[in-house]
């Protein structure tokens, strides 16, 4: 089975089993984006630093519309004629699936993608959503690949290199390494941040560092119609992380927050 076809039929697993994907870890309730072209199934990724669910206002697009390896990745006005704005999940699943795959490494795994009842450190939930033991989570895990007019070009937002600290954010092969996987963060956000509202930091799935992950960020002194526009960039996370045995996170800074809508732009 090739590796799209794997995480793909995790994923179908994941939404028989929970009822949960990315689409719901980064939606909290309706707006619309894209191009009429894109349609229902394309994602509208956005800073909780300039917008909302409500007013998502910009939206991840590629520089220039250029769709090749290495194009750098930017925030641009939201409208629904513009391609650039384009994008569909290309897999989805758990962090685990992922592992399975061959797409991350067992380091991220171990801090991501426990497989529950396999480790000591996995969270398990009781029925009532509690947790019944353990401090990590199996995240949601995906790939975002860039789709003018809804066409997929097989080319993801991720990185060149291993991330590091300020590592630019461009396309890259869809399906090839872990710099293209985006993992949800579920343990370093305020639980009030992250699930009622919504957003939540992106770890790059070629992170090595566990302390502060490279997670997805706009650049602190940018805004998204700054010329030249500013690129998207990986760096460390900030703030205090949220897990269970620590019930007040100051969580990440807004330029480290993301949601998602779904469909076309208005």
């Amino acid at each position: 089975m090739s590796i799209k076809s794997k995480v793909l039929a995790a994923a179908a697993t994941l939404t028989l089993v929970s009822g949960v994907g990315v689409t719901g870890a980064l939606t909290a309730g309706t707006a619309s984006a894209a191009t009429p072209s894109c349609g229902p199934t394309c994602i509208n990724l956005f800073s909780h630093q300039f917008g909302s669910f409500r007013s998502p206002n910009f939206t991840v697009d590629v520089l220039r519309q250029g769709e090749k390896v290495g194009q750098p990745i930017i925030l641009f006005r939201q409208a629904n004629f513009d391609p650039a704005l384009d994008w569909t999940v290309a897999f989805q699943g758990l962090t685990s699936d992922f592992l399975a795959a061959g797409l991350v490494s067992p380091a991220v795994a171990l801090h991501y993608g426990c497989l529950a009842g396999t480790s000591p450190t996995c969270i398990v939930l009781n029925p009532n959503g509690t947790i019944k033991s353990g401090v990590f989570p199996d995240d949601p895990a995906f790939e975002n690949e860039y789709a003018p007019f809804g066409v997929n070009s097989g080319l993801c937002m991720g990185v060149a290199a291993t991330a590091f600290n300020d590592e630019g954010v461009t396309l890259q092969p869809c399906g090839v390494s872990a710099k293209t996987v985006w993992i949800l963060d579920t343990l370093d956000q305020q639980f009030t941040t992250a699930w009622a509202h919504g957003y939540i930091p992106l770890i790059n799935g070629s992170n090595t560092n566990f302390s502060q992950p490279f997670v997805l960020t706009y650049p602190a002194s940018g805004f998204p119609t700054d010329k030249p526009r500013p690129q998207l960039i990986v760096a460390n996370l900030t703030g205090f992380s949220f897990h269970p045995g620590n019930l007040f996170g100051t969580g990440a800074n807004s330029n480290q927050l993301w949601g998602a809508t779904f469909g076309r732009l208005k």
